[in-house]
This record gives structure tokens, C-alpha cells and sequence, in this order.
């Protein structure tokens, strides 16, 4: 199985594509079959899209490993589980030979499901990129020593619509601590995008910041829309334009 830092440093000037993929709403794997077809470098198995109940992550992408080939990322959010449950999760996913991981926090819980469900926030995303560190090492979370010392590749994401004199300091603690590559959210303006990376690498020794994927988002009429669409391009795609071009 590929590591994503090991993929985005091969030498090779080739486009690399990471294709997000949300996990049905069912356990059944008919349900899976929306990846026909493609073939990404990377499937990238979202943690719970909209706080809905779905197949969980790791399980997802182990199925997808197993049965397309395809190399996987799956993610992880800090909201739901305490320390002993993410920890025995990632184990789970060491014995199923995942080595990709993607930690987020976790969209936060409205008035509505805090009604329904609680928050646990054990971990913090930079916590957890740290404690997984530790588990490369072969500790656990109370520094017990694990059977076997796991070997995720860990990454961290970045939100393009926040100002990057925040966003950047952020990435580069999350670096510090043992991300080794980003996601980051889809920006339109590849101004804005080629203003952070300069940025963001000018913080690291030349040819060694941590790779970051820029996200495309492919945009369909009523679809949901992440990040801000310039007024330009909204205006292409009301006179008729594909958003997939």
C-alpha cells in the first residue's frame, strides 16, 4: 500500500488525485459500487459526511483495499470517541493494513444534536497527530508500550477559506508534532492557492514541507457548494457551463 508523502515525492511530474468518497449509509456492498470507474491514485473514505450514521471509515476503506486494489486514506475526527476508543480503532486498522490517515476535528454539534447526541473531544487534532506519533514509537496514549509499534502515514487538513496568517501557523504545529502530508479545502483562485504555498513552504528547508493537495471541487447544479465561487465563475455556470470542465 502507497504512503501519500512517499506518492507526492516520487520523482514523477505527474498529476496525483486523491478522490474523496463518503461511506454509504448501509452495510451492504452493492452500496460501494459509486467507485466504478474511477481510478485515483487515492480514495479518500470521509468520517460520518453531515454527523450521519455511515459505514464506519476505516472499515470502508479496508473494503475498498481489499476488493478494487485501490491505495486509501480513511479519516478519523476527534469529536465522537474518547482516547481507548480511537486508539483500539486505529489498532483495528493496523491489523487490517491501513497505513493512511486524515485527522479532523469534526464539523461541531448544533443545538439540535446535542439533543440527540454528545461531543467527546478526548483528542484534539494536533493531540491526536501527536499521540499517533507515539504509537509509531510503539506507545499507547498513557505511554504503555504496544505488542507491535503501528505505521501510519498521518495527515492533517487546511481550510483555504480561513486567513492564512492563522491557517499556516496552525499547519506547521500540526507538522511539528507529525503530519506528513495536508488536505486542503477547494479554492477557486489559484492566486490564493499559489500565495499559501509559498507561504507555507517558505517555513520549512527547501524540498522539505509537507506535500499539500489542493482540492477541486467539481460543481453541479444545486449541489452543495464549499468554499467561496468567485462571482465569475458562478456566472459561467448559470449561462450553461459544465462544472465539470
Amino acid at each position: 500500500m502507497a504512503k501519500i508523502p512517499d506518492l507526492a515525492n516520487n520523482g514523477s511530474s505527474s498529476l496525483k488525485i486523491i478522490c474523496d468518497f463518503s461511506p454509504p449509509r448501509g452495510g451492504t456492498p452493492s452500496l460501494i459500487g459509486d467507485l466504478d470507474g474511477l481510478n485515483p491514485d487515492i480514495v479518500s473514505v470521509a468520517y460520518n459526511p453531515g454527523k450521519s450514521v455511515r459505514v464506519n471509515p476505516v472499515a470502508a476503506a479496508a473494503w475498498i483495499k481489499a476488493n478494487t486494489k485501490q491505495d486509501v486514506v480513511f479519516t478519523l475526527a476527534t469529536r465522537d470517541m474518547n482516547k481507548v476508543a480511537i486508539q483500539s480503532l486505529l489498532l483495528g486498522a493496523q491489523l487490517l493494513g491501513l497505513q493512511n490517515i486524515v485527522i479532523v476535528e469534526g464539523d461541531g454539534l448544533s443545538n439540535r444534536d446535542r439533543e440527540r447526541f454528545k461531543a467527546v473531544y478526548d483528542f484534539q487534532p494536533t493531540s491526536l497527530i501527536e499521540s499517533v506519533r507515539d504509537m509509531n514509537q510503539g506507545k499507547d496514549f498513557r505511554g504503555l508500550k504496544l505488542r507491535v509499534a503501528t505505521d501510519f502515514s498521518v495527515g492533517a487538513t487546511i481550510d483555504m477559506g480561513r486567513p492564512s496568517d492563522s491557517e499556516i501557523p496552525l499547519a506547521i504545529r500540526k507538522a511539528q508534532t507529525g503530519a506528513k502530508f495536508f488536505l486542503a479545502q477547494a479554492e477557486f483562485d489559484p492566486s490564493v492557492i499559489a500565495r499559501f504555498r509559498a507561504d507555507f513552504e517558505s517555513h520549512f528547508d527547501k524540498g522539505h514541507a509537507p506535500p499539500v493537495f489542493y482540492g477541486v471541487q467539481i460543481l453541479a447544479e444545486d449541489g452543495i457548494i464549499f468554499g467561496n465561487v468567485p462571482q465569475g465563475t458562478r456566472s459561467e455556470l448559470e449561462s450553461g457551463r459544465s462544472g465539470e470542465e
